[in-house]
């Protein structure tokens, strides 16, 4: 599988692991604490480190953690495991964040989110927000044998590569590639105006090519869909209307979903093979995807932010918001001097 590759882990991050309890069908690690990252994020020796955690049960789970870890939790600890997973499950993007947590002498961020939650946004990008971070490397710190997940993950880096062939012209490179997946995620989101430094992808992409050509340099050479020309660094796709109507079919449900409610007119309910076929045609297909992926992305965005307030609590939220826009501030020095 293409993430195998990637799933070697540090001996720092397993001992992070044992603080907390071990029924975990997946728990990761990402982002500039664990791989170097461009600009204002480069500094990876004190960056904080930022894990996802995947639990079958997320009320057994929290009552567990909340015995071992009660400090962690915001005031909502009080109202018990129930209820925090009812937030975590319904509200947002289906994910729970501890904020701003110190261990084994690192400052670290968990998220907590439910196996089923995660498979249906791995395979039909409902949210793109866990999905979206599992487009880019990760250190995959522990992964039990479920075959769902496995195959999840899996089908989720293929749907990335389709969405970012219908986005780019019809020879590209690598780097243009993998610049494109990386920015799925952040389509319409609008902690990249605030709080998020914009030049975020390109700092993620450059000093980690390596790394996102192990994880998707086997499905390139598969895939019927391109031509890789792996020495040069160069790729070619179809952009036939066929070869896109194609990619089109093949995208998440709710991606096609999403495409066919910007382009039904009212009135007309078209059904949704109908409005693809119409895309495929469209000069501007990939406009329409990435208005697609936007329409995803800044709901679920705007709502799990807003959902951090309260299950981070107001002071954690405003040291968090405040370590964020302090990035975008050395990000905009850095660009302008």
């Amino acid at each position: 599988m293409a993430l195998q590759a990637l799933q070697s882990s540090g001996v720092a991050f397993r001992k992070i692991l044992s603080h907390f309890p071990e029924e975990l069908s997946l728990a990761f690690a990402y982002g500039s604490g664990v791989f170097r990252q461009a600009g204002p994020n480069s500094d990876q020796k004190n960056a904080m480190l930022d894990f996802v955690f995947t639990v079958d049960d997320p009320v057994a789970w929290h009552a567990k953690n909340m015995k071992k870890n009660w400090s962690h939790y915001s005031f909502l600890k009080v109202l018990g495991p129930r209820v925090i997973s009812s937030i975590q499950n319904n509200y947002g993007a289906g994910v729970y964040y501890n904020p701003l947590i110190t261990c084994d002498g690192r400052l670290i961020k968990y998220g907590v989110i439910s196996t089923s939650v995660l498979i249906e946004d791995l395979l039909n990008w409902n949210n793109l927000y866990i999905a979206g971070r599992l487009q880019k490397p990760v250190k995959i710190v522990a992964m039990s044998e479920n075959t769902s997940i496995r195959s999840a993950l899996d089908k989720n880096l293929r749907s990335a590569l389709t969405a970012a062939f219908l986005m780019l012209p019809e020879s590209f490179s690598e780097e243009d590639l993998f610049i494109e997946i990386a920015g799925l995620s952040y389509s319409g989101d609008f902690r990249m105006v605030v709080g998020e430094e914009k030049a975020k992808v390109l700092n993620i992409v450059k000093p980690n090519l390596a790394h996102f050509q192990e994880l998707y340099g086997s499905i390139l050479q598969e895939s019927p869909q391109v031509v890789y020309k792996s020495q040069q660094g160069r790729l070619e796709i179809d952009k036939s209307p066929e070869g896109q109507f194609t990619q089109l079919l093949t995208l998440p449900k709710t991606l096609q979903q999403q495409i066919n409610h910007i382009m039904d007119p009212p009135g007309k309910n078209r059904d949704v093979e109908e409005t693809l076929l119409q895309v495929a045609h469209d000069p501007d297909c990939g406009d329409v995807v990435r208005l697609g992926l936007s329409a995803i992305v800044r709901p679920s965005s705007i709502r799990q932010s807003a959902k951090g307030i309260f299950t981070a609590g107001v002071k954690k939220s405003v040291v968090y918001s405040s370590l964020k826009l302090h990035k975008m501030w050395k990000g905009w020095l850095r660009r302008t001097s």
